[in-house]
């Protein structure tokens, strides 16, 4: 247990605010097994299913669904409330396993892995929204080391589960396990976490929330299947582009004017908003550029096995939460933007290692540079988010978690498509062949992609106000809506 003696409170799990701490932790731990557990089983699901070129689908829905719905979900937080949202997430997330667990064809699987993005979406926001509720800046300090666990233990345990079902079981058995989490975390939620809504009226963003689904799709339906299913500059690559770009203009037009927008585009005027939303895009797209593309980089070039090839990109996921759990030492020492700094600049070297060392496929040196990529974004990701939230008063809380956590997402859908069509098209013009020579040209453009991705990071953390922390303690407005 660890206690806050300046303040007289605990923030442990024997704290009173410890089950609900516990319940989140749960939570989150359904958002990180999944995060690396379907990786390493791509090539058994792909040999089971076939459809090789919709693969990225696999990700790149489950994130787009996801990023669609993280704003909704986060203005129903702030209305409805926090519980009835995070639950509602937690249903999805359930059924939509267990529909991902019986699919027959990689369209069925596509199909409802969009669905579990619909439930990861109330998951992931509402979850820091509630840890931002109950623990104030320097509390929560302490609490990432908590949520960083949880992590961790999932960098091991999901590519671990998902190579051990791919190589013994069956691909299948990823998504059953969801369900015992799904059903603890739920009934943890409802016994642990208390909250009194304040009863007004509502005015439901419908518009923004349709124009935004409309843009979001388009868009990374042109990027992924461009070069793929037709040619980029045929009718229909930019006619999907134009649908896009078109919607994407249409929201911005409608969210100046809604009463309560889905996004408010107001906050993004905001230096230390808009610098960190940029940085949470840059994230999100080295996030899914490792954990999406190097399992596959090591089972298709020299023939690593689930088991190994998940365990090599575990230590990318072991890095993140490692650096996470001291993050908060240091940013409130030496302030939110000097932490991120080091984190980008971290993360952006093992990018370029990553890039430089593709031609010579090995699990090991793939685990030892994403260790350092992943250990760059741990001082990234947490000091951004947390950077944002206390820039605000609670009334705003939600909306600012829900746009961090947007841009996240959003930078994982982006960043898949793009690396996704960026592989497909370089295979395809090797004549669809997946010798060694095309796997490791196409492995080793994306991982350039990732360093790009890196490199703009860097500068959109660059470009934070100077702000220092607000250490101001949890209040008890902060434990209820």
């Amino acid at each position: 247990m660890t206690s806050d003696h300046s303040r007289g409170v605990t923030v442990g799990l024997r704290s009173p605010r410890g089950p609900i701490l516990l319940a989140l932790m749960l939570s989150t731990g359904l958002i990180a097994i999944d995060a690396t557990i379907l990786a390493t089983a791509v090539p058994s699901i792909v040999g089971e299913l076939g459809s090789f070129d919709q693969f990225p689908w696999l990700f790149s829905v489950y994130l787009l669904a996801q990023a669609v719905s993280v704003p909704i979900y986060s203005k129903l937080a702030d209305t409805v409330g926090r519980k009835p949202i995070i639950l509602v997430g937690i249903a999805v997330f359930l059924v939509s396993s267990v529909l991902c667990a019986v699919a027959w064809n990689m369209t069925a699987l596509i199909a409802f892995r969009a669905l579990q993005g619909l439930g990861a979406g109330a998951v992931a926001p509402v979850s820091v929204t509630i840890i931002g509720d109950i623990y104030s800046v320097e509390e929560r300090a302490r609490v990432q080391g908590y949520i960083a666990g949880v992590w961790a233990a999932a960098s091991v345990l999901g590519p671990t589960m998902g190579g051990l079902f791919a190589q013994f079981a069956s691909w299948r058995w990823i998504f059953v396990v969801n369900v015992p989490l799904c059903l603890a975390a739920g009934w943890m939620l409802l016994r642990a976490h208390r909250e009194t809504v304040a009863k007004r009226r509502h005015h439901i963003d419908y518009a923004g929330a349709a124009t935004l689904t409309v843009a979001l799709t388009a868009l990374i339906l042109a990027v992924l299947e461009g070069g793929n299913a037709w040619a980029w500059r045929s009718v229909p690559s930019v006619a999907t582009f134009t649908v896009g770009a078109v919607a994407l203009a249409g929201f911005v037009l409608i969210e100046r004017r809604a009463a309560e927008p889905i996004i408010d585009l107001s906050l993004l005027r905001r230096p230390i908003i808009l610098s960190t939303t940029c940085a949470g895009l840059g994230v999100g797209a080295m996030l899914t550029g490792i954990t999406s593309f190097a399992p596959t980089y090591l089972e298709n070039s020299i023939g690593t096995v689930p088991l190994v090839s998940g365990l090599a990109v575990a230590a990318f996921t072991l890095g993140w939460p490692l650096a996470a759990t001291n993050a908060g030492r240091l940013y409130l020492r030496y302030g939110f933007r000097s932490t991120a700094v080091v984190g980008s600049a971290i993360a952006t070297a093992g990018a370029v290692a990553l890039a430089g060392t593709a031609a010579w496929p090995s699990p090991y040196t793939v685990a030892a540079v994403t260790f350092v990529i992943g250990f760059g974004l741990g001082w990234t990701a947490v000091p951004t988010l947390i950077a944002a939230q206390s820039s605000v008063d609670w009334e705003q809380r939600g909306v600012v978690t829900g746009v961090s956590i947007f841009a996240r997402t959003a930078g994982s859908a982006i960043g898949v498509a793009v690396f996704g069509a960026i592989a497909t098209s370089i295979i395809a013009a090797g004549a669809g062949e997946h010798d060694f020579d095309t796997i490791v040209s196409a492995s080793t453009w994306v991982f350039a992609s990732v360093a790009v991705a890196a490199a703009l990071t860097v500068a959109a953390v660059l470009a934070m106000p100077r702000t220092p922390a607000v250490t101001r303690p949890a209040g008890p407005a902060d434990h209820h809506i």
